[in-house]
């Protein structure tokens, strides 16, 4: 689960990590209040979406109108707030149809002396969390990542004992972090590791880190995301979930119980079992097809959940054509084919559809298929499934 940046910093605030003070806008007249509340000569007024790359990013309609901005008084804080507000804000991360921008956030100046970059993330390698710290914050550290690696150090911490002093002299000294900024430094990496564990985060990334002339450190950024699994534990973060930013497809099928990430195919899977589905996606591929979704209905799937995974891929303008592959163990094969012939009906499919089922039940199932006088595509195995899909997507196209 994401959050915005200013919930995020309310979450740093907490665990006493330096922030500049900064306020939530929702209109353009909040957002000159917002300035002169702050009280500074200058502030920052930030898109809040959830995506990355918003100093880069640019309104649709007004390409000149960036995604943060410097602001100098009350009325240009109004006047850019009211420029991005309703507004589609395209990134590298939206995609070109961009998220639309329902709140800002207005941000006390700061007086920058460096810009750093610091990250944490799960090594799966390792099975442990990793610190990530580059002198070459800001914009472009993706660039980074890509052309020069060595730049970004790290340390991977024991999520009990946290990160440890040592650790955190090691990493001034590699980004030329001196004097009293070391002090800043331990206190502020030391608490953002923590947070990290308390709170089942799977990503914290504060870009740019900064710091300041007086030798402080303070998250200028802050992108959050947490581990969905965890999430029973923290109710509180579950209040900060805005269902606004996320996609309707997925929304629909974390109600419904299914896991569903839409992808740029037009291929719909339908697959029980995370493993199976990912090898179903990689055979599409192998013989020329494009998926369009991963979709797990589970190892106890119902007849109800299959409908609704029918209508999630369906509702995919995208999508040419539909691969039902079920390998019954937990799951009756013959539960599956009732689910499938009725949601067919149900939403009048009018693209090629290919079942292949394996396992419980799996005469049954198929004798329900063949008997449901739909237009369906039986399949012997996997291999043969996907080049089942793959031929008639193109044959219908």
């Amino acid at each position: 689960m994401k959050i915005h940046e200013f919930q995020a910093k309310q979450l740093l605030r907490d665990a006493q990590v330096a922030v500049p003070d900064s306020l939530v806008a929702r209109t353009a007249d909040e957002a000159a209040e917002a300035f002169n509340e702050l009280g500074g000569s200058f502030a920052v007024v930030k898109a809040q979406i959830h995506a990355g790359g918003r100093g880069k990013g640019a309104i649709k309609t007004n390409p000149q109108q960036r995604g943060v901005q410097l602001v100098k008084s009350a009325q240009e804080a109004a006047q850019v707030a009211g420029n991005l507000l309703g507004n589609e804000l395209v990134t590298i991360q939206t995609g070109p149809e961009g998220k639309t921008v329902q709140q800002v956030l207005v941000e006390a100046g700061c007086d920058i002396d460096r810009e750093l970059y610091l990250g944490i993330v799960i090594d799966r390698a390792r099975g442990l969390p990793v610190l990530m710290v580059s002198s070459e914050g800001g914009m472009n550290i993706e660039e980074v990542a890509a052309k020069t690696p060595e730049l970004i150090f790290k340390e991977a911490f024991d999520p009990d004992a946290g990160l440890q002093p040592y650790q955190v002299r090691k990493l001034c000294y590699q980004v030329n972090i001196t004097g009293k900024s070391v002090r800043s430094a331990d206190a502020f990496m030391r608490a953002m590791c923590r947070l990290f564990v308390e709170l089942d985060c799977s990503l914290v990334e504060i870009n740019p880190l900064v710091l300041t002339k007086a030798g402080e450190m303070i998250a200028l950024d802050a992108k959050m995301t947490f581990d969905d699994n965890g999430l029973f534990r923290h109710p509180q973060l579950l209040e900060l979930r805005d269902l606004a930013e996320e996609d309707p497809a997925e929304v629909r099928a974390g109600e419904a119980g299914l896991s569903y990430v839409q992808l740029e195919g037009n291929i719909g899977c339908l697959v029980n079992g995370a493993g199976l589905a990912m090898s179903t996606m990689d055979i599409i591929k192998l013989h020329g097809g494009q998926p369009a979704n991963f979709l797990d209905v589970g190892g106890g799937a119902t007849k109800e959940k299959v409908s609704a995974a029918f209508k999630i891929i369906t509702s995919d303008e995208n999508v040419e054509g539909i691969l039902v592959n079920i390998f019954g163990g937990i799951m009756r094969c013959d539960i599956i084919a009732e689910g499938v012939v009725a949601a067919v009906r149900e939403v009048g499919l009018q693209v090629p559809l290919v079942v292949r089922l394996e396992g419980t039940n799996v005469d049954k199932g198929k004798e329900i298929i063949n008997s449901s006088g739909l237009n369906v595509i039986t399949a012997d195995d996997l291999d043969d499934a996907a080049q089942k899909i793959a031929a008639a997507v193109k044959e219908a196209a």
